[in-house]
């Protein structure tokens, strides 16, 4: 199936880029526990594993957003409002979520029941749309502490440099020539943008001017679109950069950054290229458990780590600035 948008001049005027930590919320989401199951796509193999044990254990393979996001088919549209700025932080668009109008939640959940008549937290949703969307925001701010507020640094980097090469591109080379290029099933042809092998029709009388692109490093290897009229179409396509994005980093100047810091933080800060816990890192540094919280609260100070609660533990997790210390 191919679906077609068409593009007047004012549309291409509106077309506009943004980074979206709910289309990475949702995106994860269905990476981690879509029809694909264990068999996640691969250059999200080694987070998976990581991250899979922590949402089995809070019970959040199984909650609201399993009812909203399924393994396959339709995902709930007001889960991806719509960005008023390039960079939307993750509680305003939780904001955006629990002021959703009712009647687009009510449409979303008939196409959802469609394909899941008898989900019980579907029909709350559906009987109680505002008291219900406190409760999906909450889950969904759980679910962001466990699986991406950790890694959200190299995430953020690898989606605002996707924006930065295409706004290069689009000064350098014009607008045509970025959307002919951002997958192999999007098109450009004479002021119309085509999708291939697309499920769901994409028009524009389905939806309002413009259209908003937005970077996932998730959606591989596929691309994701929202529709819902008077707000601009968009468009979730994967990433430039995301083969690399797990791989270990290598430390290139530890023993300078040991002479400022010292040899105990620095080791920390190595070790942290995968989010950990104090008593995590105490065992694999060879510290002792205080000494480790100590050293792990100066260098959050510092603001070289961030904390992040999962259950009765806190993991630590490296931030850019740290990542730029130990690979300039």
């Amino acid at each position: 199936m191919e679906s077609e948008l068409s593009f007047s001049a004012a549309d291409l005027a509106q077309t506009r880029f943004a980074v979206s930590p709910m289309w990475e919320v949702v995106t994860s989401y269905r990476a981690l526990t879509g029809a694909a199951g264990p068999g996640t796509a691969a250059p999200h193999r080694r987070w998976a594993a990581q991250v899979r044990p922590r949402l089995a254990r809070a019970g959040l393979d199984r909650g609201w957003l399993a009812a909203l996001i399924p393994a396959g088919g339709y995902l709930a549209d007001f889960l991806n409002p719509t960005p008023a700025g390039p960079f939307p932080t993750l509680s305003s668009e939780l904001d955006a979520i629990r002021r959703a109008p009712a009647a687009q939640v009510r449409d979303d959940l008939r196409k959802l029941l469609a394909e899941q008549p008898g989900n019980a937290r579907l029909h709350l949703l559906d009987r109680a749309p505002e008291q219900a969307l406190r409760k999906v925001t909450d889950e969904i701010e759980t679910y962001w502490e466990l699986a991406l507020a950790p890694y959200w640094a190299r995430i953020q980097k690898v989606l605002e440099a996707d924006v930065f090469h295409r706004a290069r591109q689009v000064a350098e080379h014009g607008s045509a020539r970025v959307l002919g290029e951002l997958h192999e099933t999007v098109r450009w042809d004479d002021g119309t943008l085509r999708l291939v092998r697309r499920h769901c029709a994409l028009t524009r009388d389905q939806a309002g001017s413009g259209l908003l692109l937005v970077p996932s490093v998730f959606a591989w290897p596929r691309i994701l679109t929202r529709s819902v009229h008077p707000d601009p179409p968009q468009l979730a396509y994967p990433a430039r950069g995301i083969g690399s994005l797990w791989d270990p980093r290598p430390a290139a100047a530890t023993d300078a950054v040991a002479a400022v810091l010292g040899r105990s933080r620095t080791l920390l800060l190595t070790e942290l290229d995968t989010p950990a816990s104090t008593t995590q890192l105490a065992a694999h540094c060879g510290l002792s458990a205080a000494g480790t919280s100590q050293h792990l609260i100066a260098l959050r100070n510092a603001g070289l780590v961030t904390a992040h609660r999962s259950g009765r533990s806190v993991l630590y997790a490296r931030t850019a600035v740290a990542d730029q210390l130990l690979n300039p």
